[in-house]
């Protein structure tokens, strides 16, 4: 990235709002474009102004954080957003994910913390709180019935990860990437990124060589 990072602020309490666009302003490597009140309001500004990133609050007026993320995600996919909210809830968490959220920050986060998530979001990378992590490995450990995930083999083939070893598998299932990001609490680029490098490290030109691929290393 070159060039300050360009972001919008998006916050309902005008205190929060006012003060995180000090707060960023200050950092010579950040560019605050606009600050919004609410979710319409955001989505204008992100179309005036095209950032890097949005730091958006879940609960606004008008339109709230999750519909706000939807339509970002949608309508501006190049533009990381990052839920910076006082709830940590499995609800809220997961919402704002399967959403299209890229990272997601609590309020008593301090103001390096909030920049580095934003930085980092905006290069593709997820940054969560470590209480929203708690929450996510708590949802994940288990499927729609309560029972723990089925996880690969230890031993992989070609260099796969863990986590890449389970995405191929879902792909195998006839899993479209929307319905893997949902399912893995993860954004829709985090699972492209993910699938990218799974055709690198398989030699797959597209998804029916993966899935041949799946089948003949026992992880479909």
């Amino acid at each position: 990235m070159t060039g300050p990072l360009r972001i919008i602020v998006a916050d309902d309490q005008a205190s929060v709002r006012e003060g995180l666009v000090v707060l960023l302003g200050l950092l010579p490597d950040i560019d605050v474009a606009g600050a919004a009140a609410n979710g319409a309001e955001a989505l204008d500004l992100v179309a005036e102004h095209k950032p890097d990133a949005i730091l958006l609050d879940l609960h606004m007026p008008v339109l709230d954080g999750i519909e706000t993320t939807r339509r970002l995600t949608a309508l501006h996919p190049d533009v990381a957003v990052v839920v910076l909210t006082t709830y940590a809830d499995d609800s809220s968490v997961l919402a704002a994910l399967r959403a299209g959220a890229r990272s997601y920050i609590t309020k008593d986060a301090d103001r390096a913390h909030i920049a580095q998530a934003l930085r980092s979001a905006a290069t593709g990378l997820s940054v969560l709180d470590p209480a929203v992590q708690s929450v996510l490995l708590a949802a994940a450990a288990a499927g729609p019935d309560g029972a723990a995930r089925r996880k690969p083999p230890g031993k992989l083939p070609d260099g796969l990860t863990q986590r890449e070893a389970e995405i191929l598998g879902m792909i195998a299932q006839g899993m479209t990437n929307p319905d893997i990001a949902g399912e893995l609490f993860l954004s829709a680029h985090t699972i492209k990124s993910h699938i990218n490098r799974i055709f690198a490290k398989t030699g797959s030109a597209d998804r029916a060589a993966a899935i041949r691929y799946a089948h003949e290393h026992g992880l479909g």
